[in-house]
């Protein structure tokens, strides 16, 4: 046997006390009788042995009361005491349920989603609490939720409890369950202890565990009976993985064009896979895909027209299918009326014109007229407000001056875009110098020297068909390779790349940068190793001209609000000044309003939501009176392989593990019976301990009425 507060043991010490009063009640004043006393009856002696007797066992039933209590508060218990009878005791544990929450337990099987069939196993469970028992419950998802830690079971309590409960849109965070679980197993003051993690064992999260956190799961047998309830699912499953803009500016009375991604997930073919283009919540247009084969995707290029200015809110949909958190992908546009850029060349030739035709080309031969371009030499620099534009275009500049190497920084930070293009002109020690003179480099990149990359024919070599998976390359992606082929680069900068710097383009066969980007602030810089011009290269005259500046100039001009976040992202509203408001308010896509605090951080200030917990539409305000800004929040497709593992992976992910898996309703009876073999016996002390304080003070009072009847005779 053992004690769960064994400390309290020391209690027993208290035993004499009631030894103490017996002892002292036999020391009382000594009385001399008169002579006539000696000749009383010799009844009254044996009366008096009696009453000493009385004591004594009155003494006897104080000690054992007193014992009896210290064991209760002790609370004593067996273990191992199946084979005793149940009545002697009571079979009581702290019970830990750990309920996966993650957005895979969504998926249906078309009568109920794998969280509902959780949650009846969740009322299995509770079957066997007792009332008053410790009992916890935890949410698993990206972020662990506990809803109920270490309190009194009361079922109805818990049943109203479970029906408020629904998965979240977040993946699984495996790795810090066991953590979590055994310190809430840790935390509770129970005579044995039950953890129950009912899950559906999905086999991306589940079926390669590293070796660290099969023995963390493993150690948490030491803090607890550990109990897996698989629930089980098919894994049929149709995902929009990604939702791009392809092409297109993002300006009033234009089309753009928007590519979706649709992923099989399933282990069979699915046919006349329907996928709708939304804006604001109106059908714009409409695909279907003939096929997608097992573990393939496909693509469709959706086309949303732009009919009015401001922030539209685009998204593509699947029908419905067994799991739907993953059938939609959104993503915001900001749309202008009109853009204004502003091109500052160094040189006598045309490469300002160059630059305004390729912003200003369109596909049917019109010119775009959403593109307000000026163009001015170097020297005209200093005269020119640069907070009425929102690109501004280096080209082949020599120099500027510290002064505007500043300015150029805030103007950046600020949210602004800056395209940058090499030539004959361009003073590179000059520029690595003004460069350099802010924390962060203005340029993404050091100039070492030029360099050619001709041929002895004087062919330059192609852009690299290689291109990484950014917003600039999409269009060029959609060209044939002949005609990107075309392309040839002379000569270019040889460059060193900063550290926060990133290659976006480069020459094919070679590491040679051609594009480079980098973040300052709220802004872009984009550096162009070679010119606009066709000094160095034919690109002015290919499509890729166009194209490049173009989609430039959109990924430069849009909000940060437009860029897509993921359920657990944190949601930002960067403020260039400080605002007059000292709160800022997101309104989430269920309707609940978050008010948020403005911080200062760097050299802006920031309102931050540290975790999304919805997919959908937010919308950001800097007050409640101001307008929104809406910001798209999609779920994490990693978790859209939805298959789960079969019942012989799961039992051999823990063999000699310890942990039991119950694979079936009655699996789960019959574990939760051996887990509590144990019977806790501090009621059954209690209830001695009370009975015999009763006893003892009922036979005191009678004792003390007769020996008040005796006085009075």
């Amino acid at each position: 046997m053992t004690f769960l507060n064994p400390l309290l043991l020391i209690a027993g010490l208290g035993i004499g006390l009631p030894i103490l009063a017996h002892l002292l009640s036999r020391y009382q004043v000594q009385r001399t009788d008169w002579a006539a006393m000696r000749f009383l009856n010799r009844s009254v002696r044996v009366r008096s042995r009696q009453l000493r007797l009385r004591d004594i066992l009155l003494m006897c039933l104080r000690c054992l009361a007193v014992i009896l209590l210290v064991l209760a508060f002790a609370k004593p218990f067996m273990k191992d005491a199946a084979n005793l009878p149940s009545g002697l005791g009571e079979r009581r544990a702290g019970v830990v349920i750990a309920l996966d929450a993650s957005f895979s337990m969504g998926h249906s099987d078309g009568s109920s989603s794998r969280f509902e069939q959780a949650l009846e196993k969740v009322r299995t469970i509770m079957e066997d609490i007792r009332p008053g028992d410790p009992v916890s419950l935890v949410l698993l998802a990206s972020e662990h939720r506990v809803v109920a830690r270490n309190i009194a079971f009361d079922a109805a309590r818990f049943a109203e409890m479970l029906q408020k409960l629904e998965p979240s849109p977040e993946p699984l965070n495996l790795a810090s369950v066991p953590q979590l679980l055994k310190s809430l197993a840790d935390g509770m003051d129970a005579p044995q202890k039950e953890i129950h993690i009912v899950t559906d064992m999905q086999a991306r999260d589940w079926k390669e565990k590293p070796a660290w956190l099969s023995t963390a799961f493993n150690d948490l047998t030491r803090a607890a009976v550990t109990i897996i309830v698989p629930v089980r699912g098919g894994s049929d499953n149709l995902a929009i993985t990604d939702l791009e803009l392809v092409s297109g500016v993002l300006r009033k009375d234009t089309i753009a064009r928007y590519r979706a991604t649709v992923r099989n997930y399933g282990p069979n073919p699915v046919s006349n896979v329907r996928v709708k283009g939304m804006a604001d919540n109106v059908t714009v247009d409409t695909k279907t895909i003939p096929a997608i084969a097992p573990g393939a995707s496909e693509t469709v290029s959706l086309f949303v027209q732009f009919h009015n200015s401001g922030p539209i809110r685009i998204s593509a949909e699947l029908d419905p299918d067994p799991l739907l958190a993953d059938n939609v992908r959104r993503t915001v546009a900001y749309i202008r009326d009109e853009v204004a850029v502003l091109n500052v060349h160094g040189s006598t030739g045309g490469s300002g014109a160059l630059i305004a035709a390729a912003l200003q080309a369109r596909g049917d031969g019109a010119a775009e007229k959403n593109f307000d371009v000026q163009s001015v030499p170097w020297t005209d620099l200093p005269t020119r407000d640069l907070s009425k534009f929102d690109v501004v275009i280096l080209d082949d500049v020599p120099d500027i001056t510290p002064e505007q190497a500043r300015v150029f920084e805030d103007y950046v930070r600020a949210g602004h875009g800056l395209v940058w293009f090499a030539g004959d002109n361009v003073d590179a020690a000059a520029w690595n110098k003004r460069s350099a003179l802010g924390s962060i480099p203005l340029l993404p990149a050091v100039i070492e020297q030029a360099v050619s990359t001709s041929d002895a024919l004087g062919v330059g070599k192609p852009l690299d068909p290689a291109m990484p998976d950014h917003s600039i390359c999409r269009p060029l992606l959609s060209l044939p390779e002949d005609l990107l082929s075309e392309t040839r680069f002379r000569k270019v900068l040889q460059v060193k790349p900063a550290a926060i710097g990133t290659t976006v383009l480069s020459l094919a066969g070679t590491a040679v940068p051609l594009l480079l980007e980098h973040s300052l602030g709220r802004g872009q810089v984009f550096m162009f190793t070679t010119s606009a011009d066709g000094a160095w290269n034919n690109m002015a005259v290919t499509p890729v001209f166009p194209m490049v500046l173009q989609q430039m100039v959109t990924y430069l001009t849009a909000r940060e609000f437009e860029k897509p976040r993921l359920v657990g992202d944190s949601l930002s509203l960067s403020y260039a000044d400080q605002p007059d408001a000292s709160e800022a308010v997101f309104d989430t896509p269920d309707g609940e309003t978050i008010t948020v605090p403005v911080r200062k951080l760097r050299n802006e200030y920031v309102a931050l939501i540290d975790h999304a917990r919805k997919d959908g539409f937010y919308l950001a305000r800097v007050s409640l009176q101001a307008p929104g800004l809406p910001v798209a929040v999609n779920v994490d497709t990693a978790e859209s392989d939805v298959a789960c593992l079969s019942p012989a992976e799961v039992a051999g992910s823990f063999t000699d593990s310890g942990i039991t898996i119950a694979q079936t309703d009655d699996d789960l009876l019959a574990a939760v019976g051996q887990a509590r073999a144990g019977l806790s016996f501090w009621m059954l002390f209690l209830a001695a301990g009370l009975g015999l304080l009763l006893i003892e003070s009922l036979l005191a009072k009678r004792m003390r009425a007769s020996r008040g009847g005796e006085h009075e005779a």
